[in-house]
């Protein structure tokens, strides 16, 4: 009689050194019938196993916006214990458009090497890996946040690798004290920060990056185009809400056409400026984003990331659990309102506990529709699935597709697993984990 022999260690297919298979990827639902949550949801190619997803944060620390080493173990950490999407923080498509002298940077192809040691870590572990592409702008060559008082701003000067001079902005508007003072960009400059983006998608591409979003967000360079308060110019990229969002436009269109057609294509937005109670005759409004957000599904953009605020400082707000989840979900519901069901919704901000988590994205189902050209690829946005509006016996609907999480991993990188445990969902954990399984009754 023969021997079946010992067990074997399976390694994981296609990775550039040994590591045990993860099949399925931690964070996936192993219970029948999850909460949404923890159900897949497939946007184009791409399919996530959960709908937890890793927001991106600045971490100061690249050098000469190079990852280094401790990127490889910071993405890694939330990868591997089940988060279905790791977004590496705002990336730099131009060396001045970093916040600061130490943020991540994708203007140059020496600096694709250390973003696909981070990409092929997260694939063997059957994770994926996301990049937030980005310029700075007015915002830009400041300190990074540790070495300066808390909430004050400085700016980077020269002797500390800083660009003062060569500060940006849709106008020559100041953000506020302690940044540079910006210089208006010329259209020589605005065509060279599309063909940042542009070169910058195409070398994330080769990284091996599964997933681009494109900054829109915080008073950077393309929020601050969007805004009337910041920008007063008279030429085609200024004055009507037409032209104030040309350039994020002209980005979006030269992203999608490098990238893969089954390649996620995300925009973050602050959705409001919270300027209300301001002196500003006028400001970028909620209404501002519903309207913006209607025309993304015809561009290729295939999730709206609806952040708020941080481009005056002046703004007036008070975060609680649903300052911006409840934005996320007035997009959501007039988008439904006008027949638009093919751009999802991601919500982030405050998302801190399980069942808040679970209440965001409940009853929110997606079933994906695809129409493919005659060269077998698939065309247009029907690849990122079709959104089905569903209620539950209270009347109650999803206010998002997707939580985007930030702080709470850096509190608990295994945040996805606890989330699970205190929902009372099983899901698989990393293999070499499988061991430290929460127990039943414990309280984590």
């Amino acid at each position: 009689m023969g021997s079946t022999g010992a067990p074997q260690n399976t390694a994981a297919p296609n990775a550039p050194f040994f590591t045990p298979i993860q099949s399925p990827p931690a964070g996936s639902a192993l219970s029948e019938n999850p909460p949404t949550l923890f159900s897949p949801l497939k946007i184009r190619d791409v399919t996530f196993q959960n709908r937890i997803w890793v927001a991106p944060m600045c971490m100061y620390s690249a050098d000469n916006g190079h990852l280094t080493d401790f990127h490889l173990v910071h993405l890694g950490a939330y990868a591997y214990r089940g988060a279905s999407l790791t977004i590496i923080e705002a990336t730099s498509v131009l060396p001045n458009g970093r916040i600061s002298p130490e943020d991540s940077g994708l203007w140059t192809d020496s600096q694709i090497a250390p973003l696909k040691r981070v990409a092929d870590f997260l694939h063997s572990q059957n994770q994926l890996l996301g990049i937030q592409l980005a310029h700075a702008g007015r915002k830009a060559s400041t300190c990074a946040p540790w070495s300066t008082e808390r909430g004050r701003a400085i700016t980077a000067t020269e002797d500390v690798g800083g660009w003062p001079r060569d500060v940006m902005g849709a106008s020559a508007i100041r953000w506020g004290e302690g940044f540079a003072n910006p210089r208006e960009m010329s259209q020589q400059d605005i065509e060279d920060v599309i063909h940042g983006f542009r070169d910058s998608a195409k070398r994330a591409v080769e990284a091996g990056v599964d997933v681009i979003e494109i900054h829109g967000a915080h008073g950077y360079l393309i929020s601050s185009f969007l805004s009337p308060i910041s920008n007063r110019r008279t030429d085609s990229y200024g004055g009507s809400f037409e032209n104030r969002i040309r350039l994020l436009v002209e980005v979006i269109k030269v992203v999608r056409s490098v990238i893969p057609a089954g390649m996620p294509l995300l925009v973050r937005v602050s959705s409001t400026e919270w300027m209300e109670e301001s002196s500003e005759p006028d400001s970028w409004k909620v209404e501002d984003t519903i309207k913006l957000a209607k025309l993304l599904p015809a561009l290729g953009v295939d999730l709206l990331d609806v952040s708020s605020g941080g481009n005056n400082e002046n703004q007036r707000i008070t975060p609680f659990n649903d300052f911006q989840v409840g934005i996320a979900g007035q997009i959501r519901s007039a988008l439904f309102k006008s027949g638009i069901t093919n751009l999802l919704i991601g919500a982030v901000g405050m998302i801190t506990e399980a069942e808040v988590a679970k209440a965001i994205v409940e009853n929110g189902k997606t079933v994906n529709e695809t129409k493919e050209g005659e060269d077998g690829k698939v065309e247009g946005t029907e690849g990122a699935g079709k959104v089905v509006e569903i209620e539950d016996e209270q009347g109650a609907k999803a206010k998002a597709d997707i939580v985007l999480v930030a702080r709470q991993f850096l509190r608990e990188p295994e945040w996805v697993l606890r989330v699970a445990f205190r929902l009372g969902v099983k899901v698989q954990w990393p293999q070499q984990y499988n061991r430290g399984q929460f127990l039943k009754g414990s309280k984590v």
